[in-house]
């Protein structure tokens, strides 16, 4: 059985084979998209020295030994143009954000300052640079602020705004399909009958997909019927729309599960099916030539939901060209059991002293301890028991906008 570090670089190496287009996006819709090339500043960010407080523009000399007492030369509000001051041997009543005046190096707080009569008595002694923001102090002409495979959070398209880019050069949006199967799955808003289940995983699917950066359409369930579900994959691949599709059940042993046969049958490449992990291991990756990638979760839907977090999100990451997520390094609050020989991605929540707690109710069918988690913890393969105080890797349950 395939372990999941190497079912991930099947996938990876995939979906770095194909090429999702860039275009350019204003900066209005850019939050969520990820960045096709490195994005530089035109101009030094702040774009002229200008002054960190409300106080007095000075040249620092002037007030080296105080209390020392200067003539007021006018004043200078934020938006007004750099004064080009003939006079440097008085000081400048000057606001916040404004710029300074030519021969001035300082600022001088107003709380330190006594002004009367068209002068000011300085308090504290000055040095050069006090309290001036320089230019380009945050970003010098030219930098680099967001690399390419930057995914964009309100953080980037505030330093974006500051340097002035209007536009900014994006990969296109992958586009997801989905197919659920199951005769036993009926939509939430429908009573149950003997041998039902609502179809949870759907509204999990089209609500998390978005989040992740792609577009998502629903092609409905099948219930269990072949044919029916090769009509509809084919019609997904007939589209050339779809860059990757999902189907959720029919991928394990049963006499239901039909899809990886369906798969051989339309000439898919199947790159592995079954992977060492917990929950999720009868799952599924193909792709078909000149077509989209595939993945075949299962139909559980912790499964699902474990699917989507460790295949789907990093071949999304590639496609992308986003760089691989990192985990956090964490300790267990106490010993837990594990299966020998599998990867298990246990939901788990931080204790109060920043320890790693793996919550009951950890079978593939059980989502109420999912709404107590907050964090996966991923526990390795080998080994039956892992012991209060070890280092594991945690994840995110979902990945959030920065």
């Amino acid at each position: 059985m395939l372990l999941h570090a190497d079912a991930l670089a099947l996938i990876r190496g995939a979906a770095r084979a194909r090429s999702l287009e860039t275009e350019d996006v204003p900066l209005s819709a850019a939050l969520g998209r990820v960045t096709a090339a490195a994005l530089n500043g035109r101009e030094p960010i702040p774009p002229f020295d200008n002054s960190a407080m409300d106080g007095f523009a000075l040249a620092a000399e002037k007030a080296a030994a105080v209390p020392a007492r200067l003539p007021v030369l006018g004043a200078i509000m934020a938006g007004d143009a750099p004064r080009c001051a003939v006079e440097t041997g008085g000081a400048w009543r000057i606001m916040t954000g404004a710029p300074m005046p030519a021969g001035c190096d300082a600022v001088v707080p107003v709380e330190k300052t006594r002004e009367r009569d068209g002068s000011v008595e300085i308090l504290e002694a000055a040095e050069s640079g006090d309290y001036v923001r320089g230019a380009g102090k945050d970003f010098p002409a030219g930098a680099e602020v967001c690399p390419a495979g930057t995914r964009l959070g309100a953080r980037h398209l505030l330093a974006l705004a500051a340097v002035g880019a209007a536009a900014v050069p994006v990969r296109r949006k992958p586009r997801m399909a989905l197919i659920a199967t199951g005769k036993e799955l009926v939509s939430p808003d429908q009573q149950l009958k003997p041998g039902q289940i609502r179809d949870a995983s759907t509204t999990y699917l089209s609500s998390a997909i978005p989040l992740l950066g792609a577009e998502f359409d629903s092609f409905g369930v099948v219930a269990d019927d072949p044919s029916e579900f090769r009509a509809r994959l084919e019609r997904i691949l007939s589209s050339k729309h779809y860059d990757v599709v999902l189907t959720t059940g029919a991928v394990s042993m049963g006499t239901a599960d039909f899809i990886p046969e369906t798969l051989k049958a339309m000439n898919a490449e199947i790159l592995f099916h079954k992977t060492a992990i917990r929950p999720g291991k009868p799952g599924l990756f193909a792709r078909f030539d000149d077509g989209p990638l595939f993945f075949g979760l299962p139909g559980n839907p912790v499964s699902t939901v474990v699917g989507l977090r460790f295949f789907v999100e990093p071949c999304l990451r590639e496609l992308l060209g986003r760089p691989h997520e990192k985990p956090f390094r964490s300790t267990l609050s106490a010993d837990v059991d594990k299966p020998e020989g599998l990867r298990c991605f246990f939901k788990a929540r931080h204790t109060p002293d920043g320890k790693i707690e793996i919550l009951p109710g950890q079978s593939s069918f059980q989502i109420h301890s999912l709404l107590g988690a907050d964090c996966w913890a991923v526990l390795p393969e080998t080994g039956t028991k892992m012991f209060i105080g070890s280092e594991i890797e945690t994840y995110p349950l979902a990945e959030n906008l920065a």
